[in-house]
């Protein structure tokens, strides 16, 4: 099971794309998604507020804003599996 975090806010139309597309890259493959409010948590509005969205994949850092076009579907599969250059 690949574990997906997104940071992100209400209403956040880059938020809604980048799970769109993420879930388009990991058709059949299983995945869970945790939705994070980055303004739910002091430290996490320090560190991500003007970054988000923000997508982990197992726990790793994976993009900042935008999915990576340059082969996004092997990379995040090869994030899952925690090989860390996945380009």
């Amino acid at each position: 099971m690949i574990s997906l975090r997104l940071l992100s806010r209400p209403d956040c139309h880059l938020c809604e794309e980048m799970r769109a597309e993420v879930d388009r890259l990991l058709e059949g493959e299983p995945h869970l998604w945790e939705i994070v409010d980055v303004d739910s948590d002091d430290e996490l509005a320090r560190r991500w507020s003007d970054a988000i969205p923000v997508l982990f994949v197992n726990e790793r850092l994976f993009a900042k804003g935008r999915i990576p076009k340059l082969a996004a579907r092997l990379r995040l599969l090869r994030a899952a599996e925690g090989i860390e250059d996945a380009r």
